[in-house]
């Protein structure tokens, strides 16, 4: 654990309390990092100060984009509609495999974050015509505070709000963070304890519990990504399982996404995931049941492809997060036979080919 040195930024955080040995416990996840003063947790951003739990990211963000919903990935919410990125620095889990590591991992991006407030960053998302916000790049639990009044900020200007998370957080603050979402993407890593806890740093159950949470208890439209791993996480048996789980417990309508590892991090020697993994995957998941599959951060027409589940008619044609074709009806209807198709659809308002796009802050606002 660090010490927090030089800190500008010491945001007053919740869900901590003090220990009988005078340690303060942080309580936003299930790592309950124990602290002394001066000591930050394993994100490296929340930690103790003045004999309180603050917040050093706050207002302060790792870069803002324009980007395809599509790269969330979410497919199922408001398809062809923009979304303003945005996250900021740390991240509760180790993924030795992480695909963001600059940002969630990196000490340096400590002095090297854009100021914005959350009025700021509603303020730019509207003025450049997103129809939501994305908490993202790094898992926004760890900036809790910050996420919840940008989010605040956000429905205030008539703005959606989206979660990309591992899901690891626990339940009390799990049912403030969830409640003013309006659509997570999900992470599910591995379906194994052994994965989480020698490949993520963490563990299995509560990432499923909070699965479970958002479908069931809560409004906040929910998507989930796997990214498979050669030798680790992608075999027959494991992806059927993954694939089994979430049609028991969630049900067939929840869009799974299998998206493609590329060497990074810590894993550097392990190969790239092959389109033949994919492809077998989303099978896979589909003889399971589930209605949505996608291959992720792939070329491939049909694993993008969102098909009509009653008589398989091609509703969004994609190729990556270009949306070729779109036939659905506003209403999120079939064309060809009325099923009414889950998620939350109108008319496509971002023209096909619209990809993401870098935004310096001072610019927008």
């Amino acid at each position: 654990m660090d010490e927090l040195i030089g800190l500008n930024q010491r945001h007053p955080a919740k869900f901590w309390h003090m220990l009988g040995d005078g340690r303060i416990q942080c309580d936003i996840c299930p790592r309950d990092c124990k602290l002394q003063e001066g000591q930050r947790g394993l994100c490296f951003v929340r930690g103790r100060a003045d004999n309180q739990l603050v917040l050093t990211t706050y207002g302060r963000s790792s870069g803002f984009c324009i980007d395809p919903i599509e790269k969330k990935p979410l497919n199922h919410f408001y398809p062809g509609s923009s979304v303003f990125s945005f996250g900021t620095a740390g991240c509760n889990l180790a993924c030795k495999f992480c695909q963001n590591w600059d940002i969630s991992k990196s000490r340096e991006m400590d002095r090297l974050m854009d100021a914005a407030s959350p009025e700021e960053i509603a303020r730019a998302a509207r003025l450049n015509g997103s129809k939501s916000v994305a908490f993202t790049y790094n898992d926004p639990v760890v900036f809790f505070e910050y996420a919840l009044d940008a989010a605040d900020a956000c429905h205030e200007r008539g703005l959606k709000t989206v979660a990309v998370t591992a899901g690891y957080i626990h339940e009390a603050p799990r049912r403030e963070f969830f409640s003013k979402m309006d659509a997570a993407n999900i992470d599910l890593k591995a379906f194994t304890d052994d994965f989480y806890v020698k490949l993520a740093g963490g563990h299995l159950q509560p990432v499923l519990d909070t699965l479970a949470y958002v479908h069931h208890e809560t409004a906040c439209w929910l998507e989930i990504t796997t990214l498979l791993i050669p030798g680790y996480n992608d075999s027959d048996a494991e992806i059927a399982q993954l694939s089994g789980w979430v049609a028991r417990e969630l049900g067939f309508d929840v869009p799974l996404h299998f998206s493609a590892f590329h060497p990074e991090w810590k894993m550097p020697d392990v190969p790239p995931t092959p389109h033949a993994t994919l492809t077998r995957a989303r099978r896979i998941a589909l003889d399971a049941g589930l209605h949505f599959v996608y291959t992720g951060n792939v070329h491939d027409l049909e694993g993008d492809t969102t098909f009509c589940p009653n008589c398989q008619h091609e509703l969004i044609v994609r190729d990556w997060y270009e949306i070729c074709r779109y036939e659905l009806m506003p209403e999120g209807t079939c064309p060809k036979c009325g099923t009414k198709i889950a998620g939350h659809f109108n008319k496509v308002s971002r023209p096909f080919g619209a990809m993401h796009r870098p935004v310096p802050m001072q610019v927008l606002v």
